[in-house]
């Protein structure tokens, strides 16, 4: 009988915690484009978001390449505190229009590089606003980037979507653009540029509640368990 409750137990406890993590767990960051949709042969303005995925690691510099094939007339970085933004420009296979003028070079890549002190810390992201246009008349942009830690290990968000719509294990960075004339999707208010506390929406209140929703199911489980093994182990009431 004693085995057998406790077999119970263990059985009861399994289910909760892997009901918690289930349930709980986040989703692993990484970097993204904000909103992520514009019209072509528009101007928008973007923020590329950096959340740092590093227990002990601060992200030091990110680098940001912008797809050749689909080159962007006008680029402009907005500063931000405490990093060094640079771009850097190629020749253009095809000169492209931009305010009836033909330009022969367009910016294919910015690198941001953190002074000392204003590094993304662990649990903390950022946002780097870059102004564009006009934007092509291709369905996506591509952005891959590079993101540094301090102790020189560099993630690659560089895989492409996927056909079959399913997320790649190191998505880049991607801008959908709709056709002139009809309506991109809402884009959101970007917050602050500054490094803050990194739960980011993509968890979300929701996401919160059923963290606690898991944590109360896992303890529920985990006391009716061990009545039963208490029962167990002390056997029936003797009868009156």
């Amino acid at each position: 009988m004693k085995q057998s409750a406790l077999r119970r137990v263990a059985t009861i406890s399994a289910v909760a915690a892997v009901f918690v993590l289930g349930v709980a767990g986040p989703a692993a960051a990484h970097v993204t484009v904000n909103p992520g949709t514009a019209t072509q042969g528009g101007y928008t303005k973007v923020s590329f978001r950096v959340p740092n995925e590093s227990d002990s690691e601060s992200t030091t510099k990110l680098e940001v390449n912008l797809p050749v094939e689909s080159p962007i007339g006008s680029v402009s970085v907005k500063p931000v505190p405490g990093w060094t933004a640079v771009a850097e420009k190629s020749k253009l296979a095809t000169p492209v229009k931009v305010h009836e003028s033909e330009i022969t070079e367009a910016v294919t890549k910015i690198t941001w590089t953190a002074a000392a002190g204003s590094e993304i810390k662990p649990g903390t992201f950022q946002e780097f606003d870059v102004s564009l246009g006009p934007l092509p008349e291709v369905d996506q942009l591509i952005f891959k980037a590079l993101q540094t830690y301090s102790d020189g290990t560099v993630v690659r968000w560089i895989d492409e979507p996927a056909t079959d719509g399913t997320e790649p294990e190191s998505p880049a960075p991607v801008l959908k653009l709709a056709a002139a004339g009809a309506a991109p999707s809402a884009a959101a208010p970007a917050p602050a540029t500054e490094a803050v506390a990194a739960e980011e929406g993509d968890t979300g209140d929701s996401g919160a509640a059923w963290g606690i929703a898991g944590l109360v199911a896992g303890l529920a489980g985990l006391i009716l368990g061990l009545l039963a093994y208490r029962k167990a182990a002390t056997g029936p009431t003797p009868a009156p």
